[in-house]
């Protein structure tokens, strides 16, 4: 049993939490990184209304914001060995006579075999949950400063 306990001490669990965390704020940050890239294009990306041009984000677009809330990691292992020792032996004799003679034979044989079973199984599930919040406050009120400045200076322009 001490074989099968350094076993399981050896798994990786600690790594692959550790390797699991990382790679979520990895995506994360990915998330980000393509939503205020988003954000940059519907600035850029200009629609004309009634002879004026307005970006897409001035009309009201707005980038979609991610973030994963859970995340679960189940693991289950199985480890099991079996060591298992059989000894053998077999003696046969045999005789036969003949007149004057006696003719004896004898066959000694040992066996011994020592078998080893290991087997493991392991299997992992990650599930993670991913939903869209709302844009940063800060954004919102630098989207709608921006809206506001925009549109005052068209009105400057038409008057």
């Amino acid at each position: 049993m001490g074989r099968i306990t350094r076993e399981i001490q050896n798994a990786p669990l600690p790594e692959m939490i550790k390797s699991l965390g990382i790679g979520i704020a990895e995506a994360q940050r990915a998330l980000d990184r393509v939503s205020m890239d988003l954000a940059k294009e519907l600035v850029n990306t200009k629609v004309e209304m009634g002879g004026e041009e307005y970006s897409l984000l001035a009309l009201g677009f707005t980038p979609t914001f991610y973030q994963f809330v859970d995340t679960f990691f189940e693991c289950k292992m199985s480890v099991s060995m079996m060591e298992s020792r059989e000894f053998g032996a077999s003696v046969s004799a045999s005789a036969g006579f003949n007149v004057g003679f006696a003719a004896v034979s004898a066959s000694v044989s040992a066996s011994y075999s020592q078998k080893y079973q290991y087997s493991a199984e392991a299997s992992s599930l990650v599930r993670t949950k991913l939903v869209t919040v709302p844009n940063p406050p800060v954004f919102e009120q630098r989207l709608k400063a921006m809206i506001e400045t925009e549109l005052e200076s068209k009105r400057n322009a038409n008057n």
